[in-house]
């Protein structure tokens, strides 16, 4: 794997051994930044099914503010923290270590809120309630947007946020969600 623009282009990151973690594809990557791409410099970013952490670092390699990664994987966290450091990125960044609504709860008590948030979780896994407690928390700033990986049915956005694009790249489909409803899309 490897980051595909900005100051890291063509560095190279790790992805955690074993079928826990499916490393998302350069051309998934490349198909969402080519959406988001004048939307990253300055945000603060969220990767919350982190994996290898290629989300977040891609958004900090194109100048992202800061990003945080959660993954529930200790061997996930391992690569993340490795990657991180390959890259120079320490100082922009956190690393958690708990289930996702866990994560979210937390940062929420914390009262962060982020520009991007990228949630890229096993197949199987609804994205729903995660999408509601993304809203409830107040967690995606008012021009934010979260960016969702699904296989095949797309995630139900909670009233008060709208899927505004969709794209695919290979079997992968990508909504790009915001704050808003639909007429105001």
């Amino acid at each position: 794997m490897r980051i595909i623009g900005g100051e890291a282009r063509s560095r190279q990151i790790d992805a955690p051994k074993g079928m826990d973690t499916r490393p998302t594809l350069d051309r998934v990557r490349e198909t969402v930044f080519d959406v988001i791409q004048f939307k990253v410099a300055g945000m603060d970013v969220l990767d919350l099914f982190a994996g290898s952490g290629a989300y977040g670092l891609e958004a900090l390699s194109r100048g992202a503010r800061s990003a945080v990664f959660n993954d529930h994987s200790p061997a996930a966290r391992r690569v993340i923290e490795k990657n991180i450091d390959r890259l120079g990125y320490r100082e922009k960044t956190e690393t958690i270590g708990l289930d996702a609504h866990k994560a979210l709860d937390l940062l929420g008590e914390r009262g962060l809120s982020f520009g991007l948030i990228f949630l890229d979780p096993p197949y199987r896994m609804s994205m729903d309630s995660v999408l509601t407690k993304i809203l409830f928390l107040s967690l995606l700033s008012q021009n934010g947007i979260v960016i969702a990986e699904y296989s095949d049915i797309a995630p139900e956005v909670p009233g008060g946020m709208t899927i505004f694009k969709a794209k695919k790249a290979g079997m992968t489909h990508i909504a790009f969600i915001r704050l808003g409803s639909e007429e105001e899309a």
